[in-house]
């Protein structure tokens, strides 16, 4: 069994509906000092990070506190938009986000199983930094809720699910927050 700890990427310097691939602020870089501050006596442990910059910038604190590298993981990146205008990609988002997995496009059913495929095959106990979308594909397979928000990660929460086979079992729901996903 590995137990995996979800972290949600820190408080960006954009949106979706502002740019493609936006780091850290001033307060997500805070926030990811102070999640990996919570993360150190945990490990070290292996780290995957999501391609995007906001999350690559805040596993760069678990790097620094544990001296080592994460690992590049297209399998946690975000949910791919068919757009990549940032307006067109905020509408786009903001309606799936309120719809359930089997009702969307066979495309982001894709993407959804390769998500949870990633998180299964892993075998020790991880650290993964990725997004709001990925943390809520593994919280809904774990309860069984087809809903695509099932759950309100805030920003460095960092959510525990154990896996069991196939199977995600969550252990403890990250901070819940109500703060800007779009």
């Amino acid at each position: 069994m590995a137990r995996l700890y979800l972290v949600r990427h820190g408080k960006a310097t954009g949106s979706w509906k502002t740019d493609l691939d936006p780091g850290l602020d001033d307060l997500g870089r805070e926030q990811a000092e102070a999640m990996a501050a919570s993360l150190m006596p945990r490990g070290p442990l292996p780290l995957l990070t999501s391609p995007l910059r906001r999350t690559r910038e805040t596993a760069a604190a678990i790097e620094r506190g544990w001296g080592i590298q994460a690992r590049v993981e297209p399998g946690v990146g975000e949910i791919p938009s068919p757009s990549t205008t940032p307006l067109h990609r905020a509408e786009w988002l903001k309606n799936v986000l309120q719809g359930r997995w089997p009702d969307l496009d066979q495309s982001v059913e894709l993407w959804r199983s390769r998500v949870l495929k990633t998180l299964v095959e892993l075998t020790q106990d991880t650290v993964v930094v990725t997004h709001f979308v990925v943390i809520n594909v593994a919280v809904g397979h774990a309860l069984k809720d087809d809903r695509v928000t099932c759950f309100r990660p805030e920003n460095c929460s960092c959510t525990i699910l154990d896996v069991q086979g196939d199977n995600l079992h969550v252990v403890e729901l990250g901070v819940e927050g109500v703060g800007r996903i779009l």
